[in-house]
């Protein structure tokens, strides 16, 4: 599949179509939401797929081997971000409907969520590569919002002409006007990018801030409109101090936060390896030793 790389290490992997939000111009469509939507062909493969070899399954905010598993009665752990949603945590835009949807979208029997933050609720912190090292190369920002054209991030960047902005999009090859850099997407040079960079743009996802965190870069984020997963982590940052939140990328928000210092390392633990250690054991039901464990690594440190 041309869509994924870097997949070699899960050998035999399938793909589904499953269910997914349409953006439309930085918001979420749900008329387009709607039109794509392809239930036969969710309800065939949920039917299909044979889960009689597994004794767990470990669902990551995934329709198909959720509703799998509660059919086929296996036990079903749910450890993702949007697992966090099931506790009191930040929420902004959230309403019934959107409550049932982060409940029975993908159903687990035991939701463990991860976040920036515990919320005294059974929360992980984020899983990223804990052995990531940084630079800082002085007015090196990267920009990565693929919602909007860009026409407009040019436009939002182009004042600022004493720093160099990176900016990766939907582009064949790259391109560099004065100090504004069009990079295609790549793993290995956004990397590298994101590393060197002072400060990063983006939306309010979860996992390139938490590695911008982890890396002690200053961000700055705008929330995909009608997406409450999105605005509920700009409040989250917001509250936690780790971002600077603008609800439309504008010129003075730019400035006075180009402005502003590095921000402070916040180093997380190694989750992974802490979560594959706690399912050995087997004991599914205690998540509690687990998640204190987990928080008491977390301090702050400088660049």
């Amino acid at each position: 599949n041309n869509d994924y790389f870097d997949m070699e290490c899960f050998g035999n992997y399938q793909t589904f179509r499953g269910l997914t939000f349409a953006i439309d111009n930085g918001k979420v469509s749900h008329f387009k939401t709607v039109q794509q939507l392809k239930l036969k062909q969710l309800r065939f493969d949920i039917e299909s797929l044979d889960l009689s070899g597994y004794d767990l399954i470990i669902n990551d905010f995934e329709p198909i081997t959720a509703w799998a598993a509660r059919q086929q009665k296996k036990f079903s752990i749910g450890l993702s971000h949007q697992s966090a949603f099931r506790y009191p945590i930040p929420k902004k835009g959230n309403n019934l409907i959107t409550d049932l949807v982060i409940r029975w979208f993908a159903p687990v029997n035991l939701p463990i969520g991860v976040h920036w933050h515990h919320f005294n609720s059974n929360i992980l912190p984020p899983i990223i590569d804990v052995k990531a090292t940084t630079n800082v190369v002085p007015n090196h920002i990267l920009v990565y919002f693929p919602f909007q054209t860009l026409e407009e991030l040019i436009r939002l960047v182009e004042p600022f002409s004493e720093y160099n902005f990176y900016i990766y999009h939907a582009v064949k090859e790259a391109k560099d006007h004065d100090h504004i850099h069009i990079r295609p997407f790549s793993r290995d040079g956004f990397q590298r990018d994101l590393h060197n960079t002072a400060g990063v743009i983006c939306g309010a996802g979860f996992e390139l801030p938490s590695e911008a965190i982890q890396l002690g870069k200053k961000l700055l984020v705008q929330p995909v409109g009608g997406q409450m997963e999105q605005m509920s982590n700009a409040l989250a940052l917001h509250q936690l101090g780790l971002a600077s939140v603008s609800n439309s990328f504008n010129h003075q928000q730019l400035s006075e936060w180009l402005n502003l210092p590095n921000s402070l390392r916040r180093i997380f633990p190694d989750t992974a390896s802490a979560v594959v250690e706690w399912l050995q054991y087997q004991d599914w039901t205690d998540t509690s030793s687990l998640v204190q464990r987990l928080w008491q690594c977390i301090e702050p440190s400088s660049n």
